[in-house]
């Protein structure tokens, strides 16, 4: 048999991709098998000291439950890349190439396992495995995705370092690290190529030699006139600079961002499957320390997000805080803890006095960033590898209000008109039941077997625009012929903003005492128009014993649409956005009820806001407490929400929640645009189409 090329050889027989023999005396398998043991050793070495033992200082949680749905979720998430994937329908390609390198990361490992380890202890091990026409194909398979992945390579690193989307702004984006595993991936690739080619152009044939690309550069080398002797050595060269490589890849893993690679898939698998809307009860009476200020204030799985994030920037580019030019960045929230903890090493057996030897809060990150968090939880969204930044972030906050005294001046003022009056909204004049003037809506007290209690909440009770909301809520009730009361001055804040502001103490008292008066009137299902109520009293309530039915208005409405019980005539002439409440899409999925409720109205038109709707929504502002906390620096949020609306040119922005109501009311009137434009609750809607 001769090559095509214009240089013959004669063929040699042999099937493996090897150097040309053992090293002198020493086997060939000592040489691999004794590199890769001293590789591995560094490798449990440094994942033990730098990884296990530090995340370990966490304190316990529970994440053992449901152990099949964690395994099939971390499958998809991890094998599956499902997260990695969700951006592409929005146009975001990068996730398609992760995933190709990820995939073939997965194939070379195993290639690495039979044809590089277990082929240089006994050569014909690969045919033995898979046949030689299986050793054909995986090796065909190998030679072609090689090429793939430098291209996918190359445009990573000129989308990175050139081209330089906005999530890849970031400094820990643009570290040292991303750009030498580009180059090791780039390293191996290349090698794999160049191995297979100079072992054509030695003249062996055989399935491993029978490949596309490196068969035609062997070929090519053969008629450049390389000779059997420079094959040789350039074969074994490239041979051994590929091992290297993987040797090298292995020992820098625990040192670098990329030890994601392992503890994504471990993070996935332990990750929250509680609602997305629920942060942790705390034990008040047996926790030694409230919230979390230092390393071992955390617990396990926060400590485990640092090592599992990926550092690609997604959490952060989707944060609307961080987008209107505040501190915070969930990605440094989540990276800056692993550092601190590695910086400062294991600190010993738990101990509530221990100070740590430098501060992690203003030493590391800034009070200012933790009082950032709106709670809208875009980032967790967007999260590719399971990184809970919210509880995180609300612990340091819990930490401040509660260990250190420590708020804002508004959050400090709302907190007290909580803990005063039951509700935070300092100088209303309004009772609980003023703006139910004029509807004869009954009480629990004076109906005590209603079917259907309304939860009004502050907002729609105490503050005067919001007061609309709760009127039509009542005037659709009745409309639909629905047996319900309200608690009226019964009714005190359900702990929402106590909770999200960081004092779980008042949140726990004023919980209690909404739970208690409830469970008094064997009350069975709850309405709201506050999404934030509804998240809380659907998704919290339990922790403390106070198990309701609770439903959202838009998905108790669209309910009674759908069985007729209410029918829109009216036509109403409006084109509206619809903007997502985070409360009530991101963390509850409610996304398609309120739309079918607007749908339902004759004449109206529904418009999205471009790409930022549904699961990517844009926070309003008022998440996380800001509804009474001021923004510390940049441009408001609710004035970036706003311009996104005017994009859209429709004429009314519409809402499911008195918060949005509020902060698009002022965002439009800060544009100077409150003649031409309004925001509007769909419930208020819905009200003048039934004409009530």
């Amino acid at each position: 048999m001769k090559f095509s090329g214009t240089k013959n050889r004669p063929v040699k027989q042999v099937l493996r991709v090897v150097p040309p023999g053992d090293i002198g005396s020493l086997p060939l398998w000592i040489a691999v098998l004794g590199l890769l043991g001293v590789a591995l050793a560094i490798f449990h070495y440094a994942f033990y000291i730098r990884v296990v033992k530090l995340v370990l200082q966490g304190k316990d949680v529970a994440r053992f439950d449901q152990p099949l749905v964690r395994l099939k979720g971390a499958l998809l998430i991890s094998l599956g890349q499902q997260k990695v994937l969700q951006r592409v329908k929005y146009g975001d390609y990068a996730g398609i190439g992760h995933a190709i390198i990820f995939w073939g990361f997965l194939t070379f490992m195993l290639s690495y396992g039979i044809f590089i380890f277990a082929a240089s202890v006994k050569g014909g091990f690969p045919e033995w495995l898979l046949t030689e026409t299986g050793v054909r194909v995986y090796s065909s398979y190998l030679d072609i995705l090689s090429a793939v992945l430098l291209v996918v390579l190359v445009w990573a690193f000129v989308r990175r370092w050139v081209v330089k989307p906005s999530r890849l702004r970031f400094d820990l984006t643009r570290h040292s690290d991303a750009l030498i595993i580009v180059l090791l991936i780039g390293g191996l690739m290349a090698s794999t190529l160049l191995t297979h080619a100079f072992f054509v152009t030695e003249g062996h044939t055989g399935p491993e030699a029978d490949v596309f690309i490196g068969k035609a550069l062997g070929e090519m080398f053969a008629d450049w006139g390389v000779s059997e002797s420079a094959a040789n050595t350039l074969h074994g060269l490239f041979w051994w600079t590929h091992l290297g490589i993987i040797l090298v890849f292995t020992v820098y893993i625990p040192f670098t961002k990329h030890m994601h690679m392992f503890a994504a898939p471990v993070n996935a698998f332990f990750r929250s499957l509680e609602p997305k809307g629920a942060l942790d009860l705390m034990d008040l009476e047996n926790t030694e320390k409230f919230g979390a200020g230092r390393v071992q204030d955390f617990t396990w799985k926060q400590l485990l997000d640092g090592y599992a994030c990926a550092v690609c920037g997604r959490c952060s580019d989707a944060c609307p805080a961080n987008l209107t030019g505040k501190q915070l960045s969930p990605m440094h929230i989540v990276e800056g803890i692993k550092d601190h903890m590695v910086a400062i090493g294991h600190q010993g057996e738990r101990n509530a006095d221990h100070v740590e030897p430098s501060p992690l809060l203003e030493g590391v990150i800034s009070e200012s960033s933790i009082w950032d968090c709106l709670n809208c939880g875009a980032c967790i969204e967007e999260c590719p590898v399971t990184v809970e930044h919210i509880p995180t972030i609300m612990d340091m906050r819990r930490y401040l209000v509660l260990e250190e005294s420590k708020a804002p001046e508004s959050a400090m003022n709302a907190l007290l008109s909580l803990e005063q009056r039951g509700h935070p909204w300092r100088g209303t004049q309004y009772s609980r039941t003023d703006w139910a003037d004029g509807l004869e809506v009954p009480t629990l007290a004076e109906k005590p077997d209603a079917e259907v209690l309304f939860w009004v909440g502050c907002t729609p009770a105490l503050e005067q625009r919001s007061q609309a909301i709760a009127r039509s809520m009542a005037k659709v009730l009745k409309a639909a012929k629905v047996d319900f009361a309200i608690l009226g001055d019964e009714e005190t804040c359900t702990g929402d903003p106590a909770r999200r502001m960081g004092n779980e103490y008042l949140f726990q008292i004023l919980a209690q005492q909404n739970i208690d008066t409830m469970n008094g009137y064997n009350v069975k299902k709850v309405v709201t128009t506050c999404p934030h109520c509804f998240n809380t009293m659907k998704n919290e309530y339990p922790q403390l014993g106070g198990d309701f039915e609770v439903l959202h208005y838009s998905q108790f409405v669209d309910q009674l649409i759908k069985k007729g019980s209410i029918k829109p005539l009216k036509m109403v002439d409006v084109t509206m956005a619809y903007h997502d409440s985070c409360f009530l899409g991101r963390h509850n999925g409610v996304y398609d009820e309120p739309r079918d409720v607007a749908k339902a109205i004759p004449g109206l038109k529904l418009v999205e806001m471009g790409s930022r709707c549904r699961e990517r929504g844009f926070c309003c502002g008022a998440g996380g407490g800001h509804m009474w906390i001021e923004e510390s620096q940049g441009e408001r949020v609710n004035h970036a929400r706003t311009d996104q609306f005017l994009d859209t040119e429709a004429d009314t922005v519409g809402v499911s929640c008195p918060f949005c109501v509020q902060m698009m009311t002022e965002g439009i009137q800060a544009k100077g645009l409150d003649s031409q434009k309004e925001a509007k609750d769909v419930l208020e809607i819905l009200a003048d189409s039934l004409d009530l």
